[in-house]
């Protein structure tokens, strides 16, 4: 196995806002905290030092509640009881209840997670840092998570669904399971992952449970915790902020002038409304906006005055959902949490968050980009030594990669560039020539010198077009090599599922993972196996 890290900003499949915020650019300063380096964790800890012992004994409870019916590990157990302590804090990642994990990168996600927690105790050992994963259990975007990729064709739950998902009955994974099993064969590997998938969704009546199995399963043994915040117990100590919420719509507030602030130079990625709630009950998660003086719940007959819906909040805390702005609100109120690790579209929405963050006096947490990782066979690796392509070209458009490559083998030189400068010259003469007689004669020559550009343009282009048939072999191999890849064009972390690579990999795949994954290198990295 060999490891290789080039930066984010090379591969060209991260944002101007991303690539700027690792680079430390002045045009992001103000929308993040501290930046995620070990002096800024060192910074991060006082901030949160003096998190409150009732959160954390209300957090500690309501996660006892939740593993009741599971078998965490023993680091996992200690870890929770950890949480009582001052001096234990969180690093935390999120993600919705993809079926089966969804795209690979759920597991860098994670592997960050835990990798981090590790890093900095042995740089900070009189504190305690325990994983986490927040199960997203209250998202309704269903279209987002009933499916996963395998070998580039859809896996589907095929169900009718409302409200939040984690509530979701399993009903109809059997079918799922029965497709799925089609498709994986019957090695080992492939024994291993249908009784993972069985035990996970067959064997619970949630979503929520099933992927917390799931989850526990994968990275148990590793420490992490995980949480769901549709709890009664975690929603009470958010109550105070619902409250706010509700009756001053600070969060619409402060998050509209950060996002008109950021879009100077960057686009955003949510826009706030003037409630960031939903309510959530039995099979609804509807919005919750306030109209002609009463709190109406959108597309029901529910509707609360100001003193029923404060009511409600004392008395049903859990029914209240916060939407994407809410949300790390939400994590930030209950945990005692330093870091938030996720997805370049992740981080974006964060960066509109700080300001509210700062109205609310709630620390904001240190922002990481998860780990993003190419997995490439050695096999693969070879290929690209035979075609003579570098690890960092491969990421390059396919357009490109192609020209650039026929340009590179090609025994005669497609680059008219020497002739374009010739012409230039030329034209600059005859400019100098058409002032100093007759100016109109001037457009003519601009005229004839794009024209002229112009025609050496499609000239090269077609010499190119013909060295491409001629290297029809090269071209064809690199481009089917790039696919294989970069399915669809895109990062295969962003398409492919876990299972893909555990057939080949089995029980070395994750181990590979936390050995080759460093959370704060802030490149992206390349895992040769």
């Amino acid at each position: 196995m060999k490891v290789h890290h080039i930066p984010f900003a090379e591969t060209g499949y991260f944002s101007n806002l991303i690539c700027n915020y690792l680079a430390k650019d002045d045009k992001i300063k103000d929308f993040y905290g501290n930046f995620p380096n070990l002096e800024g964790f060192k910074n991060q800890l006082n901030l949160k030092k003096n998190f409150s012992k009732e959160v954390r004994d209300s957090l500690v409870e309501a996660l006892e509640n939740q593993y009741k019916n599971f078998n965490p590990s023993d680091i996992t157990k200690k870890n929770i009881d950890f949480l009582k302590d001052e001096n234990t804090f969180t690093i935390t990642t999120g993600h919705q209840l993809n079926i089966f994990t969804g795209p690979l990168y759920f597991l860098y996600k994670i592997v960050s997670t835990i990798n981090l927690t590790k890093q900095l105790k042995a740089e900070f050992p009189n504190f305690n840092f325990v994983p986490v994963y927040w199960m997203a259990t209250e998202d309704h975007d269903f279209e987002e998570i009933n499916y996963f990729n395998f070998n580039g064709q859809k896996v589907v739950w095929d169900r009718v669904s409302s409200g939040g998902v984690g509530r979701l009955k399993t009903d109809g994974f059997d079918k799922v399971l029965e497709s799925f099993s089609k498709q994986l064969g019957n090695s080992n590997n492939a024994i291993f992952i249908k009784e993972l998938f069985q035990k996970a969704y067959i064997k619970h009546d949630n979503l929520a449970d099933a992927t917390r199995y799931l989850v526990n399963e994968l990275f148990g043994a590793n420490g992490l915790v995980i949480i769901d915040g549709d709890d009664k117990i975690l929603k009470k100590q958010f109550s105070p902020i619902v409250k706010d919420e509700l009756i001053n719509n600070s969060s619409y507030k402060e998050v509209l002038k950060t996002s008109e602030k950021l879009s100077t130079n960057y686009n955003t990625q949510v826009n706030p409304r003037e409630i960031n709630l939903f309510y959530l009950k039995e099979n609804i998660r509807e919005r919750i906006v306030f109209e002609n003086n009463s709190y109406k719940i959108n597309n029901t007959k529910l509707s609360f005055t100001k003193d029923q819906v404060l009511k409600e909040l004392t008395l049903y805390p859990e029914r209240f959902s916060p939407n994407v702005i809410m949300r790390p609100v939400y994590q930030e109120t209950i945990l005692p949490n330093l870091c938030y690790i996720g997805g370049g579209g992740e981080l974006a929405y964060w960066f509109q968050l700080k300001a509210y963050f700062s109205k609310i006096e709630t620390p904001f947490p240190i922002l990481l980009l998860r780990n993003s990782v190419l997995l490439i066979p050695n096999k693969k690796v070879l290929k690209l030594e035979k075609l003579n392509v570098s690890l960092v070209k491969i990421f390059s458009k396919q357009k490109d990669l192609i020209d650039n490559k026929v340009k590179e083998i090609s025994d005669i030189k497609i680059d008219f560039s020497e002739q374009k400068l010739f012409l230039k010259q030329q034209f600059e003469s005859l400019k100098r020539l058409a002032v100093q007689t007759d100016s109109s004669f001037l457009g003519a020559v601009l005229a004839q010198e794009k024209k002229q550009l112009n025609g050496l343009d499609n000239l090269e282009k077609r010499l190119l077009k013909a060295q491409k048939k001629k290297y029809k072999d090269e071209v064809e191999r690199l481009i089917l090599l790039q696919n294989e890849l970069f399915p669809n064009q895109s990062l295969e972390e962003r398409t492919k599922n876990f299972s893909e690579i555990y057939l080949d990999l089995g029980k070395d795949l994750i181990p590979m993972l936390f050995n080759s994954l460093d959370p704060l290198k802030l490149e992206f990295t390349i895992i040769e196996y």
